[in-house]
């Protein structure tokens, strides 16, 4: 399940850190996120699409070792980045 084209640039423009940030880890982490709720959502009515399901597992610990990648460089933005995307309880 891919992000739309004027989705992923509202992503990358409002977690950017500058102008033309398209790789910083909370720009990859939000982009991530997107797709990973999109699976969600899809596998609420394709309960057996286990080949796509594969896939979000992928798409999880990629976003978690990017998570703790930027944990460990700065935690102060890791920490506005998780209350802004709702991600920790």
């Amino acid at each position: 399940m891919s992000i739309e084209a004027e989705k992923k640039t509202e992503i990358c423009e409002s977690f950017r850190r500058h102008e033309k940030d398209t790789g910083s880890p909370e720009v990859q982490i939000a982009l991530l996120t997107e797709r990973i709720s999109n699976l969600t959502q899809h596998f609420l009515y394709h309960k057996k699409d286990h080949h796509s399901r594969r896939g979000l597992l992928l798409l999880v610990s990629q976003r978690r070792k990017l998570q703790s990648y930027l944990k460990r460089k700065n935690p102060e933005s890791y920490q506005a980045l998780i209350q802004r995307l709702g991600l920790r309880k």
